[in-house]
């Protein structure tokens, strides 16, 4: 579906409504789990951005993070052209969907999903 910006330019949407639809889910499922690595002492955060804009802005910081990474997403699906623009966010929607995963059953039973293997 193409839709038309303030400035005149045509955007595509990136993906096909369900699949931007599994973005926004997925990526809704790890916000949360994120936030709550914030408030259980056995979890914590490994990205940096999110952790700095944590401390600069607390709970808030967290989600301005998770809207800055969405809108990253989102504008570099709209430049992209089909087919690639629906590889490029299905990708992203199995590599959210690993993460959540991983910090869901991380915030459940306390040990990671995908544990780093030590020898």
């Amino acid at each position: 579906m193409m839709g038309t910006s303030s400035f005149g330019t045509r955007l595509d949407q990136p993906g096909t409504t369900g699949l931007r639809a599994a973005f926004f889910s997925v990526w809704f499922v790890d916000l949360v789990a994120t936030i709550l690595f914030f408030t259980v002492p056995y979890a914590y955060e490994l990205n940096p951005v999110t952790v700095f804009l944590h401390d600069l802005f607390g709970v808030a910081g967290v989600v301005l993070a998770a809207l800055i990474y969405a809108g990253f997403v989102l504008a570099i699906g709209h430049v992209l052209s089909r087919p690639f623009d629906v590889g490029f966010v299905l990708t992203v929607v199995v590599l959210y969907a690993l993460f959540a995963s991983n910090n869901v059953v991380l915030l459940v039973s306390r040990e990671p999903l995908l544990a780093p293997i030590v020898p």
